[in-house]
């Protein structure tokens, strides 16, 4: 039995912060049903390829199978009075409806949190948007581009001369793991109470969780923190060092006096190191410019994985700043099973990420592609709502399911 065996998710979502919370939660055994339909197609479907630019065909966009393993999937046009109603009969048997839709779209489309609590009052709601429900911005569209900056993290991310960074698609996807702990509380909750619950999550809270130094920094000493590029508060030296090979680097944190001291040793003792300018951390601190330019010279003659085997032995903190390809060929993460061979009916073979928690009774498991579009309309319409071939038929004749 999987951790979340009994329990259906269905998911009204776009983008990646609704697919990907999703995606949690189909890999630990829930049953996420991903309504769609052709009238507005997930643009995650419709990526172009980053090498070929080709545009994918339908079923066939790596992206939307990454972020949609485990799910079954419906093409359902709820714009059309009967398929509204085949999705409510669908909630009415469901734990969890999630959506990320842009403010008030869910309401719009007619399955609001009034409505689907009457269909099941147990159920648990999550609806993911830019701002939450209620306050000003509420209603503003935003991407995860603009969740960096409503959340303060785009000031504070970047180089002190240059623009803030837009970190984007990873930041829906700290999100979206926010969103799926909120459920699982949620559904802790109505296992002690038997009530459900609303779940409103506002991506650019959930991202400013994230700077409270900054916010505490500003509190209480009215400071306002900006960008600092790869530096540290106190630690020095604190950064990412050239090593050999094209644009190869080692980061590098030295956090006390013995990881100072190893480091020197390390590096041969040099007589720059015994300088007044670097003779405790404050003044390393005071003095980081010089100081990296020393520690590069010594960086360059090393390959990344050099440098970190030769001060990690010391209890130096240093790590290769890895590729996808490191990452795809790292042993370490290989002994873990961080990947697995997941078989997609047009794709064929492909490697999929795992989940970084393992459960010793209930391990997360990739055991399905994502879904290709309304691949399991049958499974649900016919086995869970009972209808039947013909009925089927007509609605699809209808574009009911479309």
């Amino acid at each position: 039995m999987d951790a979340l065996s009994g329990i259906r998710v269905i998911e009204f979502s776009a983008g990646f912060v609704g697919p990907v919370a999703g995606d949690v939660m189909a890999r630990m055994g829930a049953e996420v049903i991903r309504v769609e339909s052709r009238r507005h197609l997930d643009f995650t479907r419709l990526v172009r390829d980053p090498v070929s630019k080709a545009q994918p065909k339908l079923n066939e966009e790596r992206l939307f199978n990454d972020i949609n393993l485990n799910k079954l999937g419906l093409c359902v046009n709820v714009t059309k009075s009967r398929g509204l109603e085949l999705i409510k009969n669908l909630i009415a048997q469901s734990d969890v409806l999630l959506e990320n839709f842009s403010a008030g779209t869910i309401e719009k489309l007619g399955m609001g949190y009034s409505v689907v609590r009457q269909l099941r009052p147990d159920i648990i709601m999550v609806s993911a948007s830019g701002s939450g429900r209620g306050g000003r911005d509420s209603e503003n569209l935003a991407v995860a581009s603009i969740f960096t900056g409503l959340a303060g993290m785009a000031e504070l991310t970047g180089y002190p001369d240059d623009t803030p960074f837009e970190a984007r698609s990873s930041n829906d996807i700290v999100n979206s793991f926010t969103v799926a702990m909120a459920i699982l509380a949620a559904l802790c909750y109505r296992l002690k109470t038997g009530k459900g619950q609303y779940i409103d999550y506002a991506s650019r809270e959930g991202l400013s969780c994230l700077v409270g130094d900054a916010f505490m920094d500003y509190f209480m000493n009215g400071r306002i923190q900006t960008r600092k590029a790869n530096r540290d508060d106190s630690m020095a030296p604190h950064n990412c060092y050239r090593c050999q090979g094209e644009d190869r680097w080692v980061s590098i944190a030295v956090g006390s006096e013995k990881e100072w001291r190893a480091l020197v040793k390390v590096m041969g003792n040099p007589a720059w190191a015994k300088q007044e300018k670097f003779r405790n951390m404050l003044n390393r601190w005071q003095n980081q410019e010089e100081l990296d330019k020393h520690i590069n010279q010594w960086t360059k003659d090393f390959t990344a994985y050099q440098v970190m085997e030769k001060l990690q032995k010391v209890g130096v903190a240093a790590i290769p700043s890895f590729t996808s390809e490191d990452l795809f060929s790292d042993p370490h993460l290989a002994e873990r099973g961080a990947y697995d061979i997941v078989e997609h009916p047009i794709t064929g073979a492909n490697f999929e990420l795992t989940c970084p928690w393992k459960l010793s009774a209930t391990p997360p498991r990739n055991n399905r592609h994502g879904p290709l579009l309304g691949e399991h309309n049958e499974y649900v319409f016919k086995e869970l709502l009972g209808l039947t071939p013909e009925e089927i038929g007509k609605l699809e004749t209808d574009k009911v399911f479309w």
